[in-house]
């Protein structure tokens, strides 16, 4: 008989989905610790399920041009609207056909470690990912919606082959060239629009990060170039920096 170490070692270096008949397996085993790590890992089990019938209900839109006969489909989001600072960033994911990526919800409800951990399971089974970024000085130019609907164009664009349906958050872009659907709250209901933002945020904060090496005096490693008290304070007491939206802090002086 296994002595309860090894029992629990079984249980923690088993993949999710082999849980069940492990489960199985242990279900009599009258040994009071083998019935807590039982319990433990019935609870996980129970939660993987729920994850899993979330995420098919997440897949609810690309399902649907799947079943139609479309081969590919693509979510598209961006990131970075408010900030008083730095670009806004948009990501057009493709997933293959029953794609599950467990924790894909909107960006913004995740913390930065699980963003980071789910940022790289979206990287190994995309199948493609394109990138747009559309710089301060452009947002100046041209507002920050048209900024938006630039950077959402050139991730579109950036993939290596246009997918037969583009899925994407709240807008709609012109001459694409493709089916689209925009999707009010995109992020929350749809899979790859999901992913989008995902890859967005990362790679947004990632580019914050090293702006914060280069002006460190406005703690954009903190704020991400977002309106926090400290980084309105750093603005009075240092001026604007070269990556600050000048559109945004037309009120303040420096």
């Amino acid at each position: 008989m296994k002595n309860i170490q090894d029992i629990e070692l079984e249980f923690k270096t088993s993949p999710t989905d082999e849980l069940k008949e492990i489960l199985k397996k242990y279900s009599h085993d009258p040994r009071a610790g083998v019935k807590k790590i039982h319990d433990k890992y019935s609870k996980k089990l129970d939660k993987y399920y729920e994850e899993i019938t979330r995420l098919k209900e997440l897949s609810r839109y690309e399902n649907y041009y799947f079943d139609s006969g479309l081969k590919t489909v693509a979510g598209l989001d961006e990131v970075g609207r408010g900030p008083l600072a730095g670009p806004v960033v948009a990501c057009c994911v493709v997933l293959k056909k029953g794609t599950l990526i467990e924790g894909v919800t909107d960006s913004k409800k995740l913390s930065e470690k699980r963003r980071n951990e789910i940022f790289w399971e979206i990287k190994k089974k995309a199948l493609d990912i394109g990138m747009g970024v559309v710089d301060e000085k452009t947002i100046d130019k041209i507002n920050i919606a048209n900024a938006a609907k630039q950077a959402m164009t050139e991730a579109f664009n950036n993939l290596k082959k246009k997918p037969d349906v583009l899925l994407i958050d709240y807008v709609s872009l012109e001459d694409i060239g493709c089916v689209q659907e925009s999707i009010v709250k995109g992020d929350e209901k749809c899979i790859s629009i999901g992913a989008a933002s995902i890859v967005a945020k990362v790679m947004r904060d990632e580019m914050m990060y090293n702006y914060a090496k280069e002006y460190p005096e406005y703690g954009f490693d903190k704020n991400k170039g977002y309106g926090s008290k400290e980084h309105f304070e750093a603005i009075k007491t240092h001026g604007r920096c070269p990556i600050h939206r000048r559109s945004f802090l037309k009120n303040l002086r420096g």
